[in-house]
């Protein structure tokens, strides 16, 4: 001991930590954490918390990080190309099929027009045409930061809308080629005609064994992967870096291999529990080391003191938004829209945030932009990504969604179009939880009741790898004993119970193939927390059930008895989607207790009383296509919070049941849309939250890179 205190004592504390690489991560760490959520209280977007974090840390701050740091910029590379990986991920292929023929129309106004005006931006500030043409192309893409603003606004289905997100892909690819060529030709050194036509004859063959190849081989691996998540997730992460390691054979920029990568695997991911691991490791970690790398390469004395920065930035925000503004313009006189849609449309295309900044940094990095071109698209960022979403706010208001078929009037549950006709309502009721069970199984004879139908009370036992295992017979004779206790429950309520008992690797799997083959209309689940690391990083049972299932899912949190609901209130965030069966399954309970059911739509405050009245009109029409034999009330509330419009109804209620709207702004676990997700942890009476069945449509997912911009 004698001998380790003066070896101790010869070293400061401060150089001890500085050598210690786990310190900056720690840092970094505390920084991704914290950091986004003080910016989001200001009303700023967390991103730029992270790159201001990164400057004030980095050599123009407290100096803390070094931008030749080997850890950080390892760890900026691998954000760099998640992020592009997530941008093909993303991107909704889909939608670009229907919406081809306009989303190239305005894709190539959207990109050409900022295009020309960057370009001509760099000639003024006496950069060559090369670098100048590399401006032009970070003019022309965009970020769809304000798709949760429009989707809860309901307009999503409005065609200026979808337009402008399936535009996204063009603008996207199109900025990412240019930045090829342009890097490409600088590592040369000598610009030719030849030279290109080589190179983008090798970025053509490339593209197509990427997007061919691994598609094919994502298509074969999942196919013989069964269940096994770990494995798929492991193989996109491959794909990924497969590509980027290819694009340096052909000498081609990093983070073309990680876009088409995420192209290439877009539909075989689908949307699943793979692809929601995929983002909550890029979201939580990866992308925001990036944006704190790109905020140590800012030189704030240059940054304040420089003049040429200052109306470099003005000159650039004004060039981004005449650009954009004018390609809706020229839209608008196409394709006949009126001005809301315009503005609409122009305001969508304004953020520049993730290709943006991937290709500025890229840029930056490879010598073609100089250090003022660097601070001015981050100055650029901050302004745009406030200012296209305040604009949306007010614009989509006044947009007329398209309207709702007659899918709407679908009797609950749907039927299987694979399954045979049967009478038999059948409802799956997973018990695990003694204290919770009762009220479960109440929940579910309720509905059974009113339907005459069936429930099953399914028990999973763990499998192990012997049959006779001591931990698999206790596990079996506890789920006895829980089937014995629903059984005897069932029948004091009147209710036939057909009682399963299945043994199966994990409780999820188990849940949905026993639904599967009982041909259940209807699971109804306890509400599981969401506890430990694993639970939040692979998800429970519930996530894996409610991406998984066939049916209807519909989770519960109940805090009394069902049988004392008399108040149900159904809140519909928006009304164009395509699925009234909460109002079907709070019907069923209603009719069970003599219970009153009010569906409540919240719109903006500013919506005139015409068009509230439109609302209440057209959600009158969507609810009497359910044939009700007592309809709902309907209410329609002016708020400028709708979660807490919600919230001050749901107290004079006894259940609020929720629609389970996937939000793919969500890195993780259930992927429910903002405000539900804030009702969730507020409200403090019962609760049901009813999700469809994956393969039913519920809208379009989110493009490109909102998701990280959400997060961080």
């Amino acid at each position: 001991m004698e001998r380790i205190l003066p070896v101790l004592a010869l070293e400061a504390t401060t150089q001890v930590l500085g050598q210690e690489p786990i310190v900056p991560f720690a840092i970094l760490l505390v920084v991704i954490l914290v950091i986004p959520i003080l910016f989001e209280r200001l009303k700023l977007p967390g991103i730029f918390g992270l790159v201001f974090s990164g400057l004030v840390l980095g050599p123009s701050g407290w100096d803390l990080f070094q931008t030749e740091s080997v850890m950080i910029n390892l760890l900026a590379d691998i954000g760099l190309v998640y992020l592009m990986f997530v941008a093909g991920l993303e991107v909704e292929i889909e939608q670009w099929r229907r919406q081809k023929n306009r989303a190239l129309g305005f894709g190539c106004f959207t990109f050409s027009v900022p295009f020309f005006l960057g370009t001509l931006i760099g000639k003024i500030f006496n950069l060559s045409w090369q670098n100048s043409i590399l401006v032009g192309s970070l003019f022309a893409s965009h970020t769809l930061l304000a798709y949760p603003l429009i989707s809860r606004l309901g307009v999503i289905s409005n065609e200026a809308v979808t337009t402008t997100i399936a535009a996204t892909a063009f603008t996207d690819v199109g900025a990412l080629l240019i930045l090829a060529v342009c890097v490409a030709i600088s590592q040369v050194g000598l610009f030719s005609l030849a030279k290109i036509f080589s190179l983008l004859g090798w970025l053509i063959v490339y593209a197509i064994v990427i997007l061919v190849g691994f598609d094919w081989a994502g298509k074969e691996f999942f196919r013989r992967s069964g269940d096994d998540e770990g494995n798929k997730f492991l193989f996109v992460l491959l794909a990924a870096f497969l590509a980027v390691m290819g694009t340096q054979f052909i000498g081609v920029e990093k983070i073309v291999g990680a876009f088409l990568a995420g192209l290439a695997v877009n539909e075989v991911v689908g949307e699943g529990p793979v692809k929601e691991k995929i983002l909550f490791i890029g979201n939580v970690l990866f992308i925001p080391i990036f944006f704190i790398n790109l905020g140590l390469l800012i030189e704030l004395p240059s940054l304040i003191n420089n003049p040429v920065i200052f109306k470099l930035s003005i000159l650039v925000i004004v060039g981004l938004l005449a650009g954009k503004f004018i390609a809706a313009w020229l839209a608008k006189l196409i394709y006949r829209y009126n001005w809301q849609e315009m503005i609409t449309m122009w305001s969508l295309s304004i953020p520049q945030v993730g290709t943006t900044l991937a290709a500025t940094f890229v840029g930056y990095r490879a010598g073609l932009l100089p250090p003022e071109f660097l601070s001015s698209f981050v100055i650029l960022m901050l302004v745009t990504s406030i200012l296209g979403p305040w604009i949306t706010s007010r614009a989509a208001v006044a947009l007329t969604p398209q309207p709702v078929t007659a899918t709407v009037a679908v009797t609950f549950p749907p039927p299987l179009p694979e399954a045979p006709r049967t009478d038999t309502f059948t409802i799956v009721v997973p018990i695990y939880n003694p204290h919770t069970q009762q009220y479960l199984v109440e929940m579910a004879a309720l509905l059974a009741r009113q339907a005459k139908g069936r429930i099953i009370p399914l028990a999973i036992a763990t499998a192990a790898a012997q049959m006779d295992a001591p931990q698999l017979e206790s596990s079996v004779q506890r789920s006895e004993r829980l089937l014995t206790k629903a059984t005897t429950q069932s029948q004091v309520l009147g209710v036939e119970a057909e009682p399963l008992l299945r043994i199966d690797d994990a409780f999820a799997p188990g849940i949905s193939r026993a639904a599967r083959e009982q041909k259940a209309n209807l699971i109804v689940m306890g509400w599981g927390k969401r506890t430990g690391l694993r639970a939040r990083l692979f998800g429970n049972v519930i996530d894996g059930v409610l991406w998984a299932s066939h049916c209807p899912v519909a989770v519960t949190r109940l805090v009394d008895s069902p049988r004392k609901i008399q108040r149900i209130l159904v809140p519909l965030e928006n009304l164009i989607t395509p699925g009234l069966q909460p109002v079907q399954l709070a019907q069923m309970l209603a009719e069970a207790n003599q219970a009153q059911v009010t569906v409540l739509n919240v719109c903006d405050r500013r919506t005139s009383s015409s068009k509230i009245a439109s609302r209440r009109s057209h959600l009158s029409d969507l609810v009497s296509h359910l044939s009700l034999v007592n309809p709902p009330e309907i209410q329609i509330i002016a708020h400028e919070n709708a979660a807490q419009a919600i919230l001050q109804a749901a107290r004079l209620y006894d259940l609020v049941v929720l629609p389970f709207t996937r939000n793919r702004t969500s890195p993780s676990g259930l992927a429910i849309s903002d405000v539900t997700t804030q009702l969730v942890r507020q409200i403090t009476c019962s609760i049901v939250m009813l999700g469809e069945p994956q393969q039913i449509p519920t809208g379009i997912t989110t493009p490109g890179i909102t998701n990280s911009i959400t997060r961080v």
